[in-house]
């Protein structure tokens, strides 16, 4: 394990000083697992693989919510062969700025801007893996466009992730009825009023599995539930050198969640 770890860091140290080594020869900064490994896979084939992943972007998403799945996606990309595609509304470029003027009380200028790399009409059809983060733009009243495209898409995907409060898209799209799962603990009634009955929402939850549908809890939960998809697909090993990487305090419990008490959820229609 040490061994692993210590091969993938240094070769991400690597790929910030080697650029000449890098164009000479592309596979150079690219790690490679070095041990072999017992996986949790449902599959030992590696081309069986998830491949092609998706994340939504929308107006006032929230930052951690994207940021901090594709950190740890970005890392396991660099041992396994993985694209990722940014999907908007638009191709606009999208801010995590509210739209109302009321969610900015200080007038702030603190917004940063990311770009989509496709539209709902233009993202690649054979996108295995799409998440959904959360923010106060899960609560627009214009998100039919969104709705459907995860509508939609859901048949043909192998996963679905949601973060957050992205679980009310999920439900709004019909991909939660029949299922368990979980959002934001801070945002807990509006997310479930908002979903509908069909969900059976669970309180008490860091992160939910169902089939092949996982749902997080707030914000940084996603982290949490990312590295337990990568765990349950690729393997515990490496969601283990990708966790002390980050030097992150990984929470390996689903049902770990203090904010459930913290913010007095305690049933699941409330």
């Amino acid at each position: 394990m040490r061994f692993r770890i210590q091969t993938l860091g240094l070769a991400l140290l690597m790929c910030s000083t080697a650029i000449a080594q890098e164009e000479k020869d592309p596979q150079a900064c690219i790690p490679r697992p070095t041990t072999t490994t017992t996986s949790t896979t449902p599959s030992s084939s590696p081309t069986a693989l998830p491949k092609n992943f998706g994340m939504l972007v929308y107006r006032a998403f929230e930052m951690l919510d994207v940021f901090g799945p594709l950190d740890v996606l970005g890392m396991l990309a660099r041992l396994h062969p993985m694209n990722l595609y940014l999907i908007g509304e638009t191709m606009d470029p999208v801010t995590v700025e509210p739209v109302a003027a009321a969610m900015n009380p200080k007038n702030s200028s603190f917004f940063p801007v990311i770009l989509p790399t496709h539209t709902y009409a233009t993202a690649p059809r054979d996108i295995e893996v799409l998440l959904i983060p959360g923010g106060l733009w899960t609560r627009s009243p214009h998100l039919n466009a969104t709705i459907s495209y995860v509508r939609t898409t859901y048949p043909r995907l192998r996963y679905l992730i949601s973060i957050c409060t992205g679980a009310s898209v999920a439900a709004r799209a019909g991909v939660l009825d029949g299922r368990r799962a979980t959002t934001n603990k801070a945002s807990w009634a509006a997310t479930v009023a908002l979903g509908g009955p069909g969900v059976e929402w669970v309180p008490r939850a860091r992160w939910v599995a169902d089939g092949n549908v996982w749902t997080s809890s707030g914000v940084s939960a996603g982290i949490d539930a990312t590295l337990a998809w990568v765990a349950e697909v690729f393997g515990e090993a490496e969601a283990g050198d990708i966790t002390d990487l980050m030097e992150y305090e990984r929470h390996t419990d689903s049902e770990w969640d203090p904010y459930a008490e913290r913010f007095n959820v305690t049933g699941g229609q409330e």
